[in-house]
């Protein structure tokens, strides 16, 4: 079983940068693994400030719902793979699921669990990124608070599962575990 490093925080604290960081150290090649989606203008610019920042010790490579199978044909290829994020990721399920009429809790959660697993099995080392969620006002729609909640135990179930976990609040990273 290769490490897990877990890190998370609030929105712009400096969770990305201490997760490429981090990966860094362990040396080229790293991959990666990104979940956003660029659907609007604003989110296209953000996705390439993210890529210039990094060098050319990474690949990217894009996914925004199959996170599972995406890490397993990774194993092996590289040094490192970050995750960033994994809110993305769960929004994107979220989004996904609602649509289908699916009880969209219940299949994130089993996907989250079918994640941990494949973390579990790994050879590679995996930096995960994600925010958290459940510092901030309760949301005033349903599909808020079902995001906020899910979000909430996602990190919770990941988190337990990995060997680090780090906080990071205004660019300073906390080490829980």
């Amino acid at each position: 079983m290769a490490q897990t490093i877990f890190i998370t925080g609030g929105a712009r604290s400096g969770k990305s940068l201490h997760a490429e960081r981090t990966a860094l150290r362990f040396g080229a090649p790293l991959c990666y693994l990104a979940t956003a989606q660029p659907l609007d203008m604003e989110m296209g610019e953000r996705i390439e400030q993210h890529q210039n920042r990094r060098g050319d010790a990474w690949q990217t490579l894009e996914e925004h719902l199959h996170l599972t199978q995406a890490l397993a044909r990774c194993d092996g290829s590289y040094r490192a793979v970050l995750v960033d994020c994994l809110t993305l990721w769960i929004s994107n399920l979220l989004l996904r699921y609602e649509d289908s009429g699916e009880d969209a809790a219940e299949r994130i959660l089993d996907d989250v669990h079918r994640l941990t697993a494949t973390l579990h099995d790994m050879r590679t080392p995996v930096i995960l990124v994600s925010n958290e969620v459940g510092m901030g006002i309760v949301p005033d729609n349903r599909l808020g608070r079902i995001f906020r909640d899910i979000a909430g135990q996602a990190n919770q179930i990941l988190a337990t599962g990995a060997d680090e976990v780090w906080l990071v609040a205004c660019g300073i990273p906390l080490k829980l575990k």
